[in-house]
């Protein structure tokens, strides 16, 4: 297993943090704005755009949550992975509505998602055929 050293755990702990904070930052501005001004950002329906937001701030928080408290750690690459299959569809649609330059966020992001994914996945038991 690659991710069992203390530098391992410190870098995924940091990757996790990071992540956090922009799901955090981005779904709860999702969340905050209003119906309204969310159809003049995006062609996507204003209620699409808020369950992203829930699905950005549930996942910032399962990142962080499960292994904080030692509860459901299991929870944090099921939380990961669904980041990277959100940040994907962003990064689909941003190369589709913008080009490629503004889509590079997004796809590092999902990179970082894909990092926790494979360095958490022996805690949610799925190395070894557990």
């Amino acid at each position: 297993m690659p991710f069992t050293t203390k530098r391992a755990r410190v870098t995924l702990w940091v990757i996790q943090g990071l992540l956090a904070a922009l799901f955090l930052f981005a779904g709860g501005f999702k969340l905050a704005m209003p119906l309204a001004a969310l159809a003049t950002l995006s062609p996507f329906p204003p209620t699409f755009i808020k369950f992203i937001g829930i699905c950005e701030v549930t996942g910032a928080l399962g990142l962080i949550l499960p292994g904080l408290f030692h509860v459901g750690e299991g929870l944090t690459p099921v939380a990961a992975a669904g980041l990277a299959v959100i940040t994907l569809g962003a990064t689909t649609t941003t190369i589709a509505m913008l080009g490629v330059a503004p889509a590079v966020l997004p796809f590092v992001a999902s990179i970082l998602a894909t990092v926790v994914v494979l360095g958490r996945r022996s805690v949610a038991g799925l190395v070894n055929g557990h």
